[in-house]
């Protein structure tokens, strides 16, 4: 067959088309013979016992798959919505990591009416070529493949953690279906699954020096273990062999493609000191030990484990702050827009923070949180405030260097920006801020909050690459201690650059592929001088085209606004005056955010 495509839209899904077919990797048009397996009950369950359903639906599902966690309850709306008509669905758990009583409990969870079984040495994902959850085959009568790929276009992985569309616009799983119900042939019968590649049970004999035990144990301990462990944000565990070999393969796909640990930086440009980057060594040890079969080694070989903070980073909080006195319902799926709560923390008098740490009360589902101080008789727009802490994965805690602190006024109000991201079940959340204070006399410098950036821009439908830039003026000499670069969904890249008196420029950070799911903190390992006279300048460029696969709406001109459907072009940072000495009675505490610069 020869493919013709005429769009750039199409361009994408002909690529995908063309590469299946020249590989021969397509399963449509296979015939399923026969399966047993045994189902979460224990019960073995057969393709015969389906023979009266017109279609069957073959969902390959993970337990801990962020996408298979969402979709869950869509498979089990349409076997309802279909099952009158008499399409069957079965779930199916190939992943050598999902345990028969975590499928149970996955079942139970997501309130699944029809067959979840464990597909034994992901005999059936090999059969029939799944290699990703959530990825569904639809089968006609006869039992031959007619339909391959996602369950609809909402929500997939890009980069990051993936993306979310605040509407969907085909239910390809629900089309595919329908059209065989009623006789016909599927009008659209591939489209590319994302989601988690599925853990097989490796097939080469495990051999090589480099081993879980003695190597990749301790790569996870440095670089993934404080996210991927229970309780923590990550959705899965990596602190066992068990565990880790069942995610081989995507963690070395996720670590190959850059995609975690998460880190967005040009290492070509600035040092900073929680640089989350593996080296090129620690890639290859993954790359090595997967290909040789994932070999696990000599237990006597596994380092101690880590030890890690538990509860609050900055130690245990002068005073924890509330966004509100009732947890706030998240709702299974849809698009939560960003949600605001402001709160009074009763400070009558003048405060100094010497450290804030924000903390979700349901880490599934809270995307990122900032706080903003807003000072007494101010409107509560966080644009009019300054920023006292926040929270995304894999950032730290705000801790000030030894002498500084961030100065709140008395009177003041804490505004908390929440954004959430449903993950198929309802849930509730009532995240906080906790902060601890040190005495007047002990802070030297104030450490404040500066903007570099823009509310006037318009861009245009279709765009995919429209650039914003801003500008500051730095009026006195500025020690930048980290910067913050943010975007929406339509951000694609951010650049901060300095232009100092004699115009040469420097390069202090260039992510040349922002992704919104990664709220990212760069800190500098020296702090940086932005002398007076300098000029700090914020490049942005931004993808409104129908390629941006997490585009709310490719065909709106859009502008500035604190939704995730509208955009933003800030260049955060922190900074001290180098020359400042509050220890000296007669200068004042200058109550602005940002002294630095015009």
């Amino acid at each position: 067959m020869k493919i013709v495509c005429r769009s750039s839209a199409l361009l994408a899904f002909c690529l995908f088309v063309a590469v299946a077919q020249a590989a021969d990797e397509s399963p449509l048009g296979k015939k399923l013979d026969s399966f047993s397996l045994p189902d979460w009950h224990g019960n073995q369950r057969t393709l015969a016992e389906f023979e009266k359903s017109p279609v069957l639906v073959l969902a390959f599902m993970g337990t801990e798959c962020p996408l298979a966690r969402i979709y869950a309850p869509r498979l089990q709306e349409m076997s309802a919505e279909f099952g009158s008509q008499g399409a069957a669905f079965v779930a199916v758990c190939s992943n050598t990591q999902d345990s028969v009583s975590e499928i149970g409990q996955f079942a139970r969870s997501y309130k699944l009416q029809f067959p979840v079984i464990k597909d034994l040495n992901n005999e059936l994902a090999d059969r029939l070529g799944a290699q990703r959850t959530p990825e569904v085959f639809v089968l006609d009568r006869d039992r031959v493949v007619r339909y391959w790929g996602r369950i609809d276009d909402q929500y997939g992985f890009q980069t990051g953690a993936g993306y979310a569309r605040p509407r969907l616009a085909r239910r390809d799983l629900a089309e595919a279906v329908s059209e065989l119900l009623a006789g016909k042939e599927v009008s659209q019968p591939i489209t590319k699954a994302d989601g988690c590649l599925i853990g097989r049970v490796k097939k080469a004999t495990p051999h090589g020096d480099v081993t879980y035990s003695n190597q990749i144990a301790r790569i996870l301990q440095k670089r993934c273990v404080e996210c991927h462990r229970p309780g923590e944000v990550a959705p899965f565990a990596l602190t066992s062999f068990d565990e880790v070999v069942g995610w081989a393969d995507m963690i070395q796909e996720v670590t190959s493609d850059g995609r975690m640990p998460p880190w967005f930086a040009n290492p070509a440009h600035g040092n900073f000191s929680n640089d989350a980057r593996l080296t090129d060594d620690e890639k290859q040890a993954i790359n090595t030990w997967v290909a040789n079969g994932c070999p696990q080694g000599d237990a006597s070989d596994l380092p101690e484990p880590r030890q890690f903070v538990e509860g609050w980073q900055i130690g245990k909080p002068d005073q924890v702050i509330y966004m509100a006195d009732e947890a706030y319902p998240v709702p299974a799926e849809g698009v939560v827009e960003y949600t605001y709560f402001t709160v009074d923390p009763g400070w009558t008098e003048d405060k100094w923070v010497s450290a804030s740490e924000c903390r979700p009360g349901d880490r599934a589902v809270v995307h990122h949180i900032i706080v903003f101080v807003v000072k007494d008789g101010q409107d509560s727009n966080f644009r009019n405030g300054s920023g006292l802490g926040g929270y995304a994965p894999g950032n730290q805690a705000d801790i000030c260097p030894e002498g500084t602190a961030m100065f709140v006024p008395a009177g003041s109000k804490l505004r908390f920006q929440m954004h959430y991201t449903p993950n198929g079940t309802p849930r509730e959340d009532r995240s906080c801020i906790g902060v601890k204070f040190v005495d007047a006399k002990a802070v030297k410098r104030k450490m404040h909050g500066g903007i570099c950036g823009t509310l006037s821009f318009a861009i245009p439908p279709g765009d995919d690459d429209y650039r914003v830039a801003a500008d500051k003026r730095f009026t006195r000499d500025t020690l930048l201690y980290s910067l913050t670069p943010h975007l929406h969904l339509r951000g694609k890249s951010f650049r901060y650059e300095l232009e100092y008196a004699d115009g040469h420029r420097e390069i202090l950070l260039d992510v040349p592929r922002w992704d919104f799911n990664w709220q990212l903190n760069y800190i500098f390992s020296e702090p940086k001088l932005a002398p007076k006279g300098s000029r700090l300048h914020c490049m942005a460029s931004f993808d409104n085209s129908a390629e941006n696969l997490a585009n709310p709406d490719p065909t709106a001109t859009v502008r500035f606004g604190d939704q995730t459907w509208e955009e933003m072009m800030f260049g955060f940072y922190r900074a001290v005056d180098p020359h400042e000495d509050l220890s000296v009675a007669s200068q004042p505490v200058d109550e602005s955010d940002d002294n630095g610069g015009e």
